[in-house]
């Protein structure tokens, strides 16, 4: 689940690339390890897309997934 921190947690992981900054629960990486991350625009929504290769099935809007 993707949401909006104002301070991380003391166990997250910090990637950071562009200036964007994505915090991980450290508990979370077993199931997202390798999982691209991009930022795109489609039309007039901007969002983020993640392509994990662990991921057995998305739900249709492809925020959560099955491993």
């Amino acid at each position: 689940m993707l949401d909006t921190v104002s301070e991380p947690a003391k166990d997250d992981l910090l990637f950071e690339q562009d200036g964007a900054r994505l915090y991980v629960p450290l508990q979370a990486m077993p199931f997202i390890d390798g999982t691209e991350v991009d930022y795109v625009r489609e039309g007039l929504n901007q969002l983020f897309k993640f392509n994990n290769p662990k991921a057995q099935n998305e739900c249709g809007c492809g925020e959560s997934f099955g491993v």
